[in-house]
């Protein structure tokens, strides 16, 4: 491995965009350690820190830490992210939106800058409930009009710088950069977890050998859910395809074989991302009006939405929140593939191009067929996204192990990474290099 990474840095163009990459992360790091001009940064940390819930935990992670420490990129990318969705969702509701997503390249130009324009006026939209919601309460000292404009207009530049910079890491770096933005922020809280639970695991046992045998569970979890994610992100389904033979003047072409490559996990991590903002947005909304720990009934609905009460063998009825999430990355997992791969159109290409399914007519029985296995497979990488997602919460649950790279994070690290090495040997291959996915 280390080997072809010399390889890859002695290639002067993948050399350069890997130094690009390097320089982008380390001004983020920088700029996330940059307060907010005229904001309470301790007042804001101890408000986080007296939050019981996991409303904000979530989101905290997205950010590297910016959020709870009020620097100018305390939204981070969650804005872009959020737009991103948005457009996509509404693609097949507004006829304009979808013919663009059809366009090509000039469709998908058009696509990225109305998605600019909404990941400023989210970003806008947040800021401004941010400095109305805890600034009045001890966020913004002395608050008045000027001070508040002052918070919300760097909070949403530094949101819209975060995009620039994902934007131009994807054009002049490797990979994706919004992507690889997200991933920095997620592995800066890394080594806080680790030493969190080297503390509460590990350093307080009084017998050493207890001590190594806690380490050694807490590195084989951690591994054995770094495996299922790549498992689960390589895993394919290949539906064999025959093309028939045509003739082209005195030639006859065509005739050979390919398959449809179907993805188990097909939505990615973006259930688990939908169905953990549904549950954490009654939370959010409960702390901005000052309500963040409820007695009766809407205490206990709080408390059965927050994956901290989830296997709670004092409260099982919290456990019902559990189940709803279960539900919840399941539904998403069916509605974001039916949103981004139609087996209808892929039938029609594939009788346009004269192929077909060994078996199956042409048309509308390959439609079905194509259908019948997606929502095969479907619900076997929807399963699998459950059960990495779901161990981070029962080792909360049971033994209080609460940190911020659950499972969805290392979903996003693990999915990331593969992708940003496939990107690197994929330039590579070009100049007839050997990969680092190579024998």
């Amino acid at each position: 491995m280390f080997k072809k990474m010399m390889d890859a840095l002695r290639i002067k163009d993948i050399r350069h965009r890997l130094f690009f990459v390097l320089l982008c992360l380390v001004i983020i790091r920088v700029g996330s350690q940059i307060p907010v001009p005229g904001v309470n940064r301790s007042y804001f940390a101890q408000w986080f820190a007296s939050q019981t819930g996991d409303a904000f935990n979530f989101f905290d992670a997205f950010t590297g830490g910016s959020f709870s420490s009020m620097s100018i990129l305390a939204l981070s990318i969650t804005p872009y992210i959020t737009s991103s969705i948005i457009i996509q969702l509404l693609t097949i509701a507004i006829p304009a939106l979808e013919e663009m997503q059809r366009d090509g390249e000039d469709g998908r130009k058009k696509l990225t800058t109305i998605t600019r324009f909404v990941t400023v006026g989210l970003a806008l939209f947040e800021s401004i409930a941010m400095a109305v919601g805890f600034g009045n309460n001890g966020l913004i000292p002395d608050m008045d009009f000027a001070k508040a404009v002052t918070v919300v207009v760097s909070l949403t530049a530094g949101s819209a710088f975060l995009m620039w910079i994902g934007e131009q890491i994807t054009e002049y770096g490797v990979g994706n950069g919004i992507s690889i933005v997200l991933l920095i922020n997620i592995l800066s809280r890394v080594p806080q977890d680790l030493t969190s639970l080297y503390e509460q695991f590990i350093k307080t046992r009084s017998n050493a050998a207890w001590g190594v045998l806690a380490g050694l569970v807490i590195l084989a979890i951690i591994l054995l859910m770094i495996v299922m994610v790549i498992i689960l992100d390589g895993a394919q389904r290949h539906i064999p395809v025959q093309y028939a033979k045509k003739m082209a003047g005195r030639r006859m072409m065509g005739g050979q074989s390919s398959h449809i490559p179907l993805k188990i996990n097909t939505a990615g991590v973006i259930p688990v991302i939908f169905a953990s903002s549904i549950m954490s947005f009654p939370g959010i909304i409960a702390s901005f009006v000052g309500k963040s720990n409820p007695g009766g009934v809407w205490g206990t609905i709080l408390g059965t939405l927050s994956s901290n009460n989830w296997f709670s063998l004092k409260r099982p009825v919290y456990n019902i929140g559990l189940l709803i999430y279960i539900v919840l990355v399941i539904f998403f997992a069916y509605f974001y593939t039916s949103i981004t791969f139609n087996p209808l159109e892929v039938a029609d290409n594939l009788k346009k191009a004269g192929g077909m399914i060994p078996g199956i007519r042409p048309g509308k029985p390959t439609s079905e067929y194509l259908n019948r296995i997606l929502n095969y497979i479907i619900f076997i990488g929807a399963c699998g996204l459950v059960i990495i997602a779901i161990i981070p919460f029962f080792f909360n649950g049971v033994f209080g192990a609460s940190v911020s790279f659950g499972g969805t994070s290392i979903i996003i690290i693990v999915g990331v990474i593969l992708e940003t090495i496939k990107k690197i040997e994929s330039m590579m291959m070009v100049r007839n290099y050997k990969g680092f996915l190579s024998e």
